[in-house]
């Protein structure tokens, strides 16, 4: 039985493959079955039992618009002249390669755009709130993210773009601008300039990490001579990078991206502070108009960077949430300096989450001390209840600094192991 109708229903868009199946079947009548088997696959992959068209372009323009979460506007921007960037790879809001295209001028942006010219995604340099360029880890060859988050005038969340460019100088043809390249110049050292001439009218700029904000004291395997500013952490059970930089938290590369500017933190705190690993609990003001937080918690940090987190939370006076106003009023520049400090009613600074943790740990110790007569533990540490009030004194030195994180988390047990 023949198909034909089928076959002509599968290819009914396509004329010259309906002819050519046509004549490969008069020439050999045997290959019949073979296309009316083809066609019938090809029907069956529609999901349909009559005849339906392939999508048309209107289609996959509908679907790159809902990639973009609003237009980009880039027809009303300034005509003048690009920095042009071929064959980018992108990941964010399209995982593709494109063309970066950088406008010199205040009144354009950064956009997209595809091999016949067409814009794919883009924002204005207005809306620009925030640009990190940030090395990619655990990469053999040093690669870079370019990061930017834009402002959310209507009430949608915030664009997010992110591409990703080697270090090392532009390919013949690759790079397209009015200027040449210099000697030293690489895609990273060009984008941060052009990026940082077209936003110093908004009197923003780049951020990249800097040693003298943070940096891992995890040894790079790819690159071990380099240091590493990334420190890995997992928000559920979705793994990442922090970043620390010098107007906020960084968490990437995997959607949604999340960046904590520092008038918009409110608190960060430490929670499961544990032998080797601890949580960093990042709390933040859903907005400036609303006084709504939202905790994001950051887990399996490990040990060996806490005293860098640590002292940058500390620097920043992250750790106090009674100073959040007071960041929030620096960004406008209304009132207070960075050394100010909040007052409490013994005239001290409010303690730190470590000393919280220290001090909470030695009102154990000293609890259990007392009790003489309650020995939650082994054998072995009823034996050494009647020890000299030296030997106290010399375990007490010994859990003093670091131990009494482990003690205050682990109990008895690290408490045996430190005698």
């Amino acid at each position: 039985m023949s198909l034909a109708h089928v076959r002509d229903g599968a290819f009914h868009q396509r004329p010259d493959i309906q002819r050519r199946v046509a004549q490969a079947i008069a020439k050999d009548p045997e290959l019949e079955s073979l296309f009316d088997d083809i066609a019938l696959h090809m029907t069956l992959l529609q999901g349909i039992q009559g005849l339906q068209p392939v999508k048309s372009e209107e289609d996959h323009q509908s679907k790159k618009r809902k990639l973009e979460h609003r237009p980009n506007g880039s027809e009303s921007w300034d005509k003048g002249a690009y920095r042009t960037f071929k064959d980018v790879s992108f990941s964010i809001p399209q995982r593709k390669k494109l063309s970066l295209e950088l406008g010199l001028s205040p009144k354009q942006g950064v956009r997209a755009t595809s091999g016949n010219g067409d814009t794919e995604f883009g924002v204005s340099w207005a809306d620009v709130r925030d640009v990190v360029c940030l090395p990619v880890p655990e990469k053999a060859q040093a690669q870079y993210n370019f990061c930017i988050f834009s402002t959310c005038k209507d009430g949608t969340a915030p664009d997010q773009i992110v591409w990703t460019v080697p270090d090392n100088v532009p390919k013949d043809g690759t790079f397209v601008a009015e200027t040449t390249v210099q000697p030293g110049d690489t895609y990273r050292t060009l984008a941060v300039l052009t990026i940082n001439d077209a936003l110093r009218s908004f009197k923003r700029q780049v951020v990249e990490p800097t040693r003298e904000e943070f940096s891992s004291q995890i040894v790079q395997a790819h690159r071990k001579g380099e240091a590493a500013f990334h420190v890995k952490a997992f928000r559920g059970s979705k793994d990442g990078f922090l970043f620390l930089l010098s107007n906020g938290i960084f968490w990437g590369f995997k959607k949604p991206l999340e960046f904590f500017a520092f008038d918009s933190i409110d608190s960060v705190s430490y929670t499961s502070i544990l032998q080797r690993t601890f949580n960093l609990n990042v709390t933040i003001r859903i907005s400036s108009e609303s006084t709504d937080t939202q905790e994001f918690e950051f887990s399996m940090i490990d040990q060996a960077d806490f005293a860098g987190i640590d002292n940058y939370v500390r620097r920043h006076e992250l750790q106090d949430a009674s100073m959040a106003e007071q960041r929030r009023a620096k960004k406008l520049n209304v009132n207070g300096t960075k050394g100010q400090a909040t007052e409490q009613e013994g005239g001290d600074q409010e303690e730190g989450e470590l000393e919280k943790a220290n001090r909470e740990a030695e009102d154990l110790e000293d609890e259990e001390e007392e009790d003489e007569n309650f020995d939650p533990g082994s054998e072995g540490e009823s034996e050494g209840s009647g020890s000299s009030s030296d030997d106290d004194d010399e375990g007490e030195s010994a859990v003093g600094t670091e131990g009494n994180i482990v003690d205050y988390e682990l109990g008895s047990e690290a408490e045996s192991a430190v005698d």
